[in-house]
C-alpha cells in the first residue's frame, strides 16, 4: 500500500511489522486472533483481515500467526 495506488487488500497476509509500516500515518486498531485454551503462535504475525476503520482514514487489522502448536497438558 503505497501512496494513492495502494489498496487496503494489498496488506492481506503482510506481516504485522510490514503493515504497520505501509499504513503509518493512519489511525489503525489491531486484534489477534487466538485459539481456545493451549495452543501457542508460532512464526510471525501475518494480516487476515483489514476493514475501514471508525476514525477517517483509519483502519482495523485482524492478525494470526502463520501456524500454530498445541501446548502439551
Amino acid at each position: 500500500m503505497s501512496g494513492d495506488t495502494g489498496t487496503c487488500d494489498d496488506l492481506v497476509l503482510m506481516t504485522d511489522v510490514a503493515a504497520r509500516r505501509a499504513a503509518r500515518g493512519r489511525p489503525l486498531r489491531v486484534t489477534v486472533l487466538a485459539p481456545l485454551s493451549g495452543w501457542l503462535g508460532c512464526g510471525r504475525l501475518r494480516v487476515l483481515r483489514v476493514k475501514p476503520g471508525l476514525l477517517e482514514n483509519g483502519l482495523i487489522l485482524t492478525l494470526g500467526y502463520e501456524s500454530y502448536e498445541k501446548i502439551a497438558s
